[in-house]
């Protein structure tokens, strides 16, 4: 016999969007939806409402915003809803132990990768950086520690060759969602198989991106600078300086031909792109951005500035 679930949501961006959604669609009362508060966003610095906000309104869900969960008045809303289950995706805010007890089945969370394979706030970026090939989702059920949980379900994915944190990004919300999907029907049919404990072998954290780590450092091989302009498109996005200009770089290949010039040293430059002399190999610039300008191929660049065709070679930054 199926019976009908009181959810509570939470989550704030993006990714949590389908999960939220896939709520919506299961056999299952969406109580209230709690994502964070509005913050500053853009040029203007207006507030803004996270995306999960915004889908909660479109659906005519009830939102809460508190700044934090640990106060008596904000757990006493929860317990008032009288939830069987909180659904929790990127949501930002930490769950005390005695938030974690409130609803009747405790707190699932969906989380972007093979548990206990980064854990943390980074997980998709963090995996394109280490050259993982494969990675995934799993539903988790929360305790007290980072990520560390026992697994209710899980789907694997494999990593393309020329994956962006975008694309991962997106296809691993619509996998977290369709794996959403089919635990909330199995705990309305009181079919949920039994929780796996994540193994204490392979454990890795994925920390929090910052945006320091976006200008390339040309002592590194190719490979890993590659990995690093595909894993942070499209934030924070990686960039050098290139003949004066600061340039924020959306495109390159690596290649693995060995050379003889320093690290940073451009050492060809055409229609196909720019090369550029690693500590290991080189990489081909093909897309970049200047300040204030648009997304363009290399070859548009350079037909701004003939000039540079004439040089032979010049160092990056």
């Amino acid at each position: 016999m199926t019976r009908r679930l009181r959810v509570v949501f939470a989550g704030t961006p993006d990714f949590a969007v389908p999960c939220l959604r896939a709520c919506l669609d299961a056999a299952c009362d969406v109580l209230a939806v709690y994502t964070q508060p509005d913050r500053p966003s853009g040029r203007g610095r207006k507030l803004t409402a996270s995306a999960v906000k915004q889908a909660a309104l479109e659906a005519g869900i009830a939102v809460e915003q508190p700044h934090s969960l640990r106060s008596v008045a904000a757990r006493r809303r929860l317990a008032d809803l009288q939830p069987d289950l909180m659904v929790v995706v990127a949501y930002g805010l930490i769950l005390s132990p005695r938030v974690l007890a409130i609803p009747r089945s405790g707190c699932w969370n969906v989380h972007a990768s093979l548990l206990p394979r980064w854990r943390g706030a980074a997980p998709i970026q963090r995996a394109l950086l280490a050259g993982d090939v494969e990675t995934g989702v799993g539903l988790m059920q929360m305790e007290a520690g980072l990520d560390s949980g026992p697994i209710l379900l899980q789907r694997r994915l494999s990593i393309a060759g020329d994956e962006t944190g975008g694309s991962l990004h997106d296809r691993l919300a619509a996998l977290g969602a369709e794996m959403l999907a089919e635990g909330l029907r199995l705990l309305a049919e009181d079919a949920m198989p039994l929780p796996q404990i994540q193994a204490d072998e392979g454990i890795t954290y994925a920390h929090k991106l910052d945006k320091a780590e976006a200008k390339l450092d040309w002592i590194q091989s190719a490979t890993q600078l590659e990995r690093k302009v595909r894993a942070f498109d499209p934030w924070p996005v990686a960039e050098t300086q290139l003949f004066g200009e600061r340039l924020r770089i959306w495109a390159a290949r690596a290649h693995s031909q060995g050379v003889l010039l320093p690290a940073g040293q451009v050492i060809g430059m055409g229609a196909d792109g720019i090369d550029v002399a690693c500590g290991e190999g080189v990489l081909r610039i093909t897309q970049i951005q200047r300040e204030g300008g648009r997304r363009m191929p290399v070859a548009a660049w350079l037909n701004a500035r003939p000039e540079l065709l004439r040089l032979a070679t010049a160092p990056a930054e």
